[in-house]
């Protein structure tokens, strides 16, 4: 499954991984990042969701650069990309992810937020920050090393959009870590509480990165899960169920 970018300089690019060869693509998903990240931090999820068909386009965090929103609005638009098309943000990119659907953009089918932000964080140092946004080690090295990554980025506190799901009409797969300390599980649950169609899916022992977190291969099987659903109905009919 290649991936490749779109430009020369890390702020334009966006990564793509593709389904495997002789399989039709059973979707697309649009990523925008959290603070300090560029779409290349989501490779091992791209190429685990690419792996079951599902192409994935991974975008910067549009609090740093509004230039990754229109990016974002002309993937959505692009008839090329198979539906459902599902928009994706980390952190920051939960809130701007929800912002382009409650604007009604066209094209999203469907909202993933994960670790949404809530009250303003301050790590003191890079081993807070590391420690806070990720308990696996493979994650950790790949950030450690990273050069385009921007250490510290969680202490920055963006304007960010006004969280408004009730101007949201698709369905929404939030998850969240419980072990998140730079957005409290209670204060994210509670932005999400009366809205019928958001359901909420917690990992115990989950850190702030919830997508690339330890537990990254359950969060991935949860959106699978939520995509095949998402591709039967918008209603999200049951796949699997258990005895009557």
């Amino acid at each position: 499954m290649p991936s490749s970018v779109s430009s020369d300089s890390f702020s334009g690019k966006s990564f793509s991984w593709d389904e495997p060869e002789g399989l039709a693509a059973r979707g697309t998903l649009i990523v925008l990042a959290g603070r300090g990240e560029h779409g290349g931090v989501y490779e091992r999820f791209g190429r685990r969701l690419a792996f079951d068909a599902y192409r994935v386009r991974a975008l910067g965090d549009p609090s740093a650069d509004p230039s990754v929103l229109d990016q974002a609005a002309k993937l959505l638009a692009d008839e090329s990309l198979p539906g459902p098309k599902v928009l994706v943000g980390s952190d920051t990119g939960a809130r701007h992810a929800a912002q382009l659907a409650a604007q009604q953009t066209p094209g999203p089918d469907a909202l993933i937020l994960a670790g949404l932000p809530t009250t303003p964080w301050t790590s003191g140092s890079w081993e807070s920050e590391i420690e806070a946004r990720t308990a696996c080690p493979t994650h950790r090295s790949r950030l450690t090393n990273d050069t385009a990554f921007r250490r510290g980025a969680l202490d920055e506190h963006p304007d960010l959009p006004e969280l408004r799901l009730d101007l949201v009409h698709v369905p929404v797969l939030a998850l969240h870590g419980r072990e998140d300390t730079v957005s409290p599980l209670a204060e994210a649950v509670g932005s999400y509480a009366g809205h019928p169609h958001v359901r909420t899916v917690t990992f115990n022992g989950g850190r702030h990165d919830v997508l690339n977190d330890a537990l990254h291969r359950t969060a991935a099987a949860t959106i699978v899960l939520f995509l095949e659903r998402l591709r039967l109905s918008p209603e999200l009919p049951a796949i699997a169920e258990g005895p009557a």
